[in-house]
């Protein structure tokens, strides 16, 4: 009770105006006004990573500007370069932060929690938040090669076997390779970096210990060589192991400048092996080289190995054989267009690496944390992918996430998440052809049960009555507000629970849901067509108190992924319109809110609304994203539309990965109010040349599907191969370009005449 009488805001505002600051509360207050009052000024897991961030900023304001004669990761060479279109001035920045190039990827094998990400130039950092490890090419005369300032690069994700990122160099006579993956020793995870380079001039090959990573500054107080520099120990706990004994090592610490300056300074002397075998650091910004000469017209190799602590469940001894066990069964795509081929089995690689054991992470590193809400799109694309088990074992978890009061709740103030729960239940189910299993059977009904009390009075003479509180929402739509992003998933919540109920035989529970699902939607379409009559447009707002900006993104919730209202509604093509007619560059949706970038998987769900409405402005929007995948098929969550490097988030979005495998998934088989439509989303550039492409097998609510498309110079055959648990539902073939075909019942196959190429 002291916390309400006692005067902090007294207080905290008489000491902040002593102090010549502004008074915070009177701020505060000013702020939330922009914002529907609400239980929840913004949600607490946000403004941790918001706070864990600005403060990683604060320390690059300090550290980078001020030395910007050391060697620094690629997007601070972009970034803090006045001749760069990256460039962003720093006059009144408190905090530095990556804003322009936020791409990595992430090494590993499957249900491991272990992830070493890779920048674009092959920067190599290890451990979660640490430090990194980069390799150059120094030659004599002094023509070195510095993979951060290099002119070009050319990285890939190697996917066979056990998956590799590799990032080479070329610059004149000199080459430079590096190979990032997680390999299995003793059933202990162990990081490998292999590097090899060669030149004609004399050089060294170093590997360089760098305090920073993607995000910024990252310390390094400690460094010991061990074992005749052959190991390093670094802050006293992290071990890194060369395959051979340097033939040379150099220390620094902040105070002498980078090592790569010690390194230019002697040139002449550069295998001399240093007195000092230890460095410490105050400023926590020691770095460190090994060096490995390399003889003119030769090429030299170096393994680099950097164990964790983790230890792995038994199993499979080899990475290898651990992603072939994972990977078993699932979809398969094989197409002609081997870039979008490339894509969907990095995406596919992607959604595994990132659901390890009970968990289903939208990101390696800055979203390397569960919310329901990414999870629940994440496991679905996994689920019509085939595969279940690994989605069931996540799903089993879910009753234990959440709270005593039936919320599952991603973030405190959004009210999506218990909506998106059920679904996920319902939908595995419907595509296992299971019923729903006793353990889940009370988390579904408390889930239900809080979407009931949380919405308002349906009799309130307002334009919200009967919806959400006003809340966060998931798309950083704006400030706290009634958003109808919630309100539709709160929908789709009750209808679940009516199907999952049933299943239970609690027969008048589940009428119960069905009911109150139709009442909470006549709510919903009561006040858009409030809402609709203010704006004098079918168009719909984030919410009842807007106007039409990019926020009516969450509001083709109803198109997709929900599909529960018909493909050809007017407000839904109304809204596309207007946001692809205002808000999309490069084919794609540019979110003014928060993200401030080009969104991939925003750009997806407008996609798939046109698709299912067979409009074929779908087929730029999936290209363009395509286009907007980084070199090793991975998207950031959104993207910087003009250096088309990650500007928010994860630099490795899982979502959007998701997303780009139900876009797939949807081109070659879709479901469709009770019936399975065919080919509505394949690419003529899928199959340019005779032959066959396919997918699948998929799951669907009738069973398993694979469809076959062969294509000849005059003709183009569909087929496909189900293993239907019922009686057969109807189909459609809608490949684009070619009228829609109805096949007869018994029939597995059709012919197309071929469309003759357009001028």
């Amino acid at each position: 009770m002291w916390k309400k009488w006692f005067p902090w805001r007294f207080i905290i505002r008489t000491f902040a105006q002593k102090q010549g600051f502004l008074d915070p509360v009177a701020l505060l207050s000013k702020v939330q006004r922009f914002a529907q009052p609400s239980e929840v000024a913004a949600p607490i897991e946000l403004i941790r990573l918001a706070t864990v961030l600005q403060a990683r900023g604060l320390l690059n304001a300090q550290a980078i500007q001020h030395n910007l004669d050391w060697i620094w990761p690629y997007w601070v060479t972009r970034q803090f370069n006045p001749r760069d279109t990256s460039f962003i001035p720093r006059a009144f920045s408190l905090t530095h932060i990556n804003l322009t190039h936020r791409n990595w990827t992430a090494a590993g094998i499957p249900d491991c929690r272990d992830y070493p990400i890779v920048d674009p130039r092959g920067l190599l950092t290890p451990f979660y938040d640490g430090w990194s490890l980069d390799a150059w090419i120094i030659r004599e005369n002094g023509k070195d090669l510095l993979p951060s300032y290099a002119s070009a690069a050319a990285q890939t994700w190697n996917l066979a076997g056990n998956p590799s990122i590799e990032t080479r160099f070329k610059e004149g006579d000199s080459w430079l390779l590096s190979a990032v993956s997680v390999e299995i020793e003793n059933q202990n995870p162990v990081c490998v970096f292999k590097v090899s380079a060669a030149t004609e001039v004399p050089a060294w090959l170093a590997v360089a210990l760098r305090p920073f990573n993607p995000e910024g500054v990252s310390e390094v107080e400690h460094v010991a060589l061990l074992d005749q520099g052959k190991t390093w120990l670094v802050n006293k706990k992290q071990r890194i192991h060369f395959s051979e004994t340097p033939e040379g090592e150099h220390l620094s610490s902040y105070a002498e400048g980078d090592v790569y300056q010690k390194i230019c300074r002697s040139r002449s002397c550069l295998t001399t092996l240093p007195s000092q075998k230890e460095m410490h650091c105050n400023a926590g910004m020691a770095s460190a080289s090994a060096l490995f000469s390399i003889k003119p017209s030769d090429s030299r190799q170096v393994e680099v190995r950097i164990p964790f602590e983790s230890k792995l469940a038994a199993g499979n001894p080899a990475a290898g054989a651990r992603w072939t066990e994972a990977l078993a069964g699932h979809a398969r795509l094989q197409i002609q267009d081997t870039q979008a081929q490339f894509v969907y089995d990095a995406a596919i690689r992607t959604l595994v690496l990132h659901t390890p054991e009970t968990d289903a992470f939208p990101g390696p590193y800055t979203y390397k944390h569960f919310w329901f809400r990414d999870a629940v799109f994440i496991l679905h694309a996994l689920l019509v992918c085939n595969l279940t088990k690994r989605v069931e074992k996540i799903l089993d978890h879910f009753p234990a996430r959440q709270k005593l009061t039936g919320y599952f709740c991603s973030q405190e103030g959004e009210w999506d998440s218990n909506g998106q729960v059920l679904w996920i239940f319902k939908r595995f189910c419907e595509l296992t052809r299971t019923a729903p299993k006793a353990a889940w059977k009370d988390c579904i009904t408390q889930g239900a049960r809080w979407i009931e009390h949380k919405r308002l009075p349906a009799d309130l003479q307002q334009d919200y009555a009967g919806l959400f509180p006003p809340g966060f929402s998931a798309e950083h739509l704006g400030p706290n507000d009634y958003y109808y992003w919630d309100d539709f998933w709160g929908v789709e919540g009750f209808l679940a629970a009516a199907y999952l109920l049933e299943r239970y035989q609690e027969t008048g529970k589940s009428r119960h849901y069905a009911e109150e699902a139709v009442k909470f939607m006549n709510c919903i379409e009561t006040s858009l067509a409030r809402t609709a009559k203010r704006l004098d447009t079918l168009a719909m707002p984030a919410s009842p108190h807007r106007r039409l900006d990019t926020g009516a993104i969450g509001s083709l919730a109803p198109g997709y992924p929900l599909a529960q209202w018909a493909p050809d509604d007017a407000r839904l093509l109304t809204t596309v319109d207007y946001l692809l007619k205002n808000h999309f560059i490069h084919s794609g949706f540019f979110h003014d809110m928060s993200h401030s970038g080009l969104n991939p998987y925003l750009t997806l769900m407008v996609a798939q609304i046109l698709m299912r409405n067979g409009d074929g402005r779908f087929a730029d929007l999936f290209r363009g994203v395509q286009k907007l995948a980084s070199a090793t098929g991975q998207w950031p969550e959104a993207i910087h539309p003009q250096t088309l490097g990650g500007c928010m988030g994860d630099g490795q979005h899982v979502w959007a990965a998701a997303e780009w495998v139900l876009m797939v998934r949807n081109a070659f088989v879709r479901e469709e109010a009770g019936r399975l439509v065919l080919c509505s989303g394949v690419l003529p550039e899928w199959f340019a040349q005779n032959g066959e492409i396919s997918f699948g097998k998929t799951r669907t609510p009738f069973g398993e599907i694979l469809v076959r498309l062969y294509a000849e110079d005059k003709r183009i055959r569909i087929a496909w191969e189900a293993d239907w648990t019922g009686t057969p539902p109807p189909l459609e073939v809608w490949l684009p370009r070619h009228a829609p075909v109805t096949p007869q019942k018994n029939e597995t196959s059709v012919t197309l005449l071929r469309e003759k190429p357009r001028p």
